[in-house]
């Protein structure tokens, strides 16, 4: 795949709408960058009343309506987690970018959910500069759609551009991203940064989704420290809110030494749209602001009707399956709270037995596979897929018990995941090793074997349960993991499991 530069002149962005802060003179010398990470799909507020696609425009046109020089950018996973992307596949989410007016996106993970085929198609029609640094894509449907680094000339600066992705493999599903060709991350920043600096970049900014610290291979912190020529570091995929006005110890930090003791720049907003990051440049100094704007109902007398129109066609199928009434539950179930995971974990176990026709040992569910909260009252149809919409099914296998046992101490290191109510899992706080793991208050056994249930998408070793991969597969559900629960949820069949929340800690650090 060849390969070129964007060198784009900045444009002054003027419109005239109602301002959110206090209005000052623009200063040509200075660029303002905003940026989102993980929005996941959330196109209305959440249940919570925080985030929503049109309140983010009417903060996004108060800040271009202030200031001469602004961009937006985007750092991956804009879709998954709401029935606008299960049902349409990206087409909501890529329209109302192109309305907020994107200057330049990246991939996430998610974007991948729905195959190549699919993100071609949507990608091919997004107004945004399409980043990948370290993403070959040569020979798939997502040719000739990203540039590895871009230019934009600000006044008398030059900005530059990279786009760094995480290594697919273990976290996306093979076959959706098939012949795409992985470059590692760090060599890639590094080098690319090199390159644009010594074409006259008088700062390179790194737009990122690989997690801010502790992740699988490298993270921000990592490219941070690592690195000598990147100035600013705009993340994702670990939805951690960065929040430079918080001076507690132990937060996120914003300001990473690097190789030869500069301070690099990290920011993130966390997830879900419920804040805007503003990074704030000074291009004579060089110096660096941030700050955290929340997205919430002090901005519903400000927001652009465009947005509405837009989202209108969707909404009413949206709404028909979010209010057609399966169940009941008489408690709530929050997404991170263990009574969810333990319940889905239960669930697994229950449907798997069915599937082979005799009792299962254990089951397995990942944290990530949960996507959204259960109310307590009425159930709908259009809840249990946005609580688990992916296209994932149930399966059962036999696997011996030292693979089992490698397996959890993959989940230790995750600081945990979702397994049935039979098992117990402790592990050291300091080193993620296992201490002790038992079934029915028995040792796993590493010669044994154990008949797991779990969903399709861990079977195949992703969330980076290689182990898993080394299982024999003997059943498999014929619908995905949500039909299954709106069935169960609607015959009755779930609710002992609804009535009796779990808030034990199954994996604990002890």
């Amino acid at each position: 795949m060849k390969f070129s530069r964007l060198i784009i002149s900045a444009m002054t962005a003027l419109l005239v709408v109602s301002a959110c802060s206090t209005q000052r003179e623009k200063n040509p010398d200075r660029l303002v960058i905003l940026h989102t990470n993980d929005t996941h799909s959330a196109i209305e507020p959440d249940r919570h009343d925080k985030g929503g696609i049109a309140r983010r425009k009417a903060l996004i046109d108060s800040v271009r309506g202030e200031n001469e020089n602004v961009m937006l950018v985007d750092a991956g996973d804009a879709v998954q987690g709401s029935l606008y992307y299960t049902l349409f596949g990206g087409e909501v989410e890529r329209k109302l970018m192109n309305a907020l007016g994107y200057d330049i996106q990246i991939l996430g993970n998610h974007e991948f959910d729905k195959g190549m085929d699919q993100l071609a198609k949507e990608w091919k029609q997004l107004n945004a500069v399409r980043l990948s640094t370290n993403y070959d894509f040569s020979d798939t449907p997502l040719d000739s759609l990203f540039v590895p680094a871009m230019m934009k000339k600000v006044g008398d600066k030059l900005i530059g551009f990279i786009g760094i992705n995480l290594d697919p493999a273990g976290i996306i599903i093979e076959d959706n991203y098939k012949g795409v060709k992985y470059i590692d991350g760090m060599k890639a920043a590094n080098e690319e940064a090199a390159k644009l600096k010594a074409e006259g970049a008088d700062m390179v900014i790194a737009v990122t989704h690989i997690g801010y610290e502790d992740e699988p291979g490298y993270s921000d912190v990592d490219i941070a420290k690592g690195s000598k020529d990147i100035d600013i570091i705009i993340g994702g995929h670990s939805h951690t809110a960065i929040n430079p006005a918080d001076k507690r110890a132990g937060v996120p930090k914003w300001r990473v030494a690097n190789a030869v003791g500069d301070s690099v720049v990290i920011v993130q907003t966390g997830s879900s749209g419920a804040n805007l990051g503003e990074i704030d440049i000074d291009l004579n100094t060089g110096d660096v602001n941030a700050r955290l704007i929340p997205v919430d109902k002090r901005l519903d007398d400000r927001t652009d009707p465009n947005i509405d129109q837009i989202i209108a066609p969707y909404r009413q199928k949206v709404e028909e399956m979010r209010s057609k009434e399966i169940g009941n539950s008489p408690y709530e179930y929050d997404r991170k709270s263990a009574e969810m995971l333990n319940l889905l974990s239960d669930f697994v176990r229950v449907r798997g037995a069915e599937l082979c026709g005799k009792p299962v040992d254990l089951s397995i569910m990942n944290k990530g596979g949960i996507r959204n909260s259960l109310a307590a009252g009425a159930i709908t149809q259009g809840e249990i897929i946005d609580i688990a919409p992916f296209d994932n099914s149930i399966v059962v296998m036999d696997i011996k018990g030292s693979d089992l046992l490698e397996n959890l101490g993959i989940m230790a290191a995750q600081e945990g995941n979702g397994i049935s109510g039979n098992v117990e899992v402790l592990y050291d706080p300091s080193t993620k090793e296992l201490n002790r793991a038992t079934i029915d208050g028995k040792a796993i056994n590493p010669d044994k074997t154990y008949r797991l249930a779990t969903i399709d998408y861990l079977a195949a070793g992703n969330d980076y349960m290689e182990p898993l991969k080394r299982g024999t597969v003997i059943a498999r559900s014929p619908e995905v993991l949500y039909q299954i629960l709106i069935d169960y949820i609607s015959q009755g069949k779930l609710d002992s499991l609804l009535s009796k929340p779990d808030k034990a800690q199954r994996m604990r650090a002890f």
